[in-house]
């Protein structure tokens, strides 16, 4: 599989939209961002999987307590049989706190655009022995 530019130039926004989507509180532009059955495991920085949009826009809008702004940075794709993405968010927590999570993206296609069908998170880097894996949900 190869991607063209313009494929890679609409995924090294996503990160981007996310964070703004979380720090301006606009559930709906997670809607340009995930998948409907989109899975979102959170469990690698102490909270819950999600499983698809409704359960994501859900845990953001009630259950989440949200950094104060997000930063994405380290942005860069892998491609072999399918497209991974991943990227670091610095995050402002307040009270001159300060902290980061890794993000790990299997993205697809989609008829309206690049999308994230199955996001990990986790406070610190996976090890090799952890290395990515095809999440088939």
């Amino acid at each position: 599989m190869k991607l063209e530019l313009a494929d890679r130039l609409e995924l090294l926004e996503l990160p981007g939209r996310y964070g703004d989507a979380i720090d301006d509180r606009n559930w709906d532009n997670l809607k340009r961002i995930f998948t409907e059955d989109a899975v979102f495991d959170l469990t690698g920085v102490g909270a819950r999987r999600l499983e698809g949009l409704d359960d994501i826009v859900h845990f953001m809008d009630v259950e989440a307590d949200h950094p104060k702004t997000h930063m994405m940075t380290n942005i860069y794709i892998d491609v072999d049989s399918s497209v991974k993405m991943n990227f670091r968010i610095v995050a402002l927590l307040g009270k001159g706190l300060v902290g980061t999570a890794s993000y790990y993206d299997e993205v697809v296609k989609t008829d309206v655009g690049w999308r994230v069908k199955h996001r990990d998170c986790m406070l610190h880097r996976r090890d090799k022995r952890d290395a990515p894996c095809d999440h088939k949900s």
